[in-house]
């Protein structure tokens, strides 16, 4: 029996992965969380799987995988999200998932990532693992398509909080750190993004988290 924990923030979509897998008969689902602390709470249950959105709220589901992964070692993750696979799916996998597979999709492959990722395997979708391969053949070398590519995870993150109506304090309080240090990250931001100014980026940041 696989036991498989789902970690979103959305209580419709945590009781929908749970009806949606109540019906297979080696899998059950041991709990649920909503934020991060409830999942750090929440590998008690010993999970095989866990199903982890890369957005948690406020906090980083790239910084939670990095935590669950040290909590138990043995436990795979599998993300589950509406962000855009190209520029999360290698992110999460290098933080410790196993697999990553965008929400849309999830209802037909879902059940089948979870039994691949529980053996050990990788789940991607074709895309992503062409999109991974181009990169290794590459030894690394980043891509340059988009500016969002060269940011680093903490960055990103950022950059999220802003396109949701954070302003400097918030952020600073929602990631325990000072003031002074998200000015820094938005600095490094406006460089890398190539923009002129504070209100250029947070236009930016907004336009990306709508789409």
């Amino acid at each position: 029996m696989i036991r498989v924990l789902i970690v979103d923030d959305h209580p419709i979509v945590r009781h929908g992965f749970a009806a949606l897998l109540a019906g297979e008969p080696d899998i059950e689902v041991c709990g649920d969380a909503a934020d991060a602390a409830s999942a750090r709470a929440a590998m008690a249950t010993n999970p095989d799987v866990s199903l982890v959105d890369v957005s948690l709220g406020g906090t980083s589901g790239i910084d939670l995988i990095r935590e669950l992964k040290e909590l138990a070692p043995r436990m795979n993750v599998l993300v589950v999200s509406m962000h855009d696979e190209m520029l999360y799916a290698d992110r999460s996998l290098r933080a410790g998932a196993s697999g990553y597979i965008m929400k849309h999709e999830a209802t037909d492959a879902i059940v089948r990532a979870i039994r691949l990722v529980a053996e050990g395997g990788i789940f991607v979708s074709e895309a992503v693992s062409l999109h991974l391969v181009q990169r290794w053949a590459a030894n690394g070398a980043p891509r340059t398509e988009s500016p969002l590519g060269g940011l680093s995870d903490r960055e990103l993150h950022v950059l999220e909080l802003m396109g949701r109506g954070l302003g400097t304090r918030g952020i600073a309080e929602q990631l325990h750190i000072s003031v002074k240090t998200v000015e820094s990250y938005r600095a490094r931001l406006k460089e890398k993004m190539n923009l002129r100014s504070g209100t250029e980026l947070v236009r930016f940041a907004v336009r990306w988290a709508e789409k």
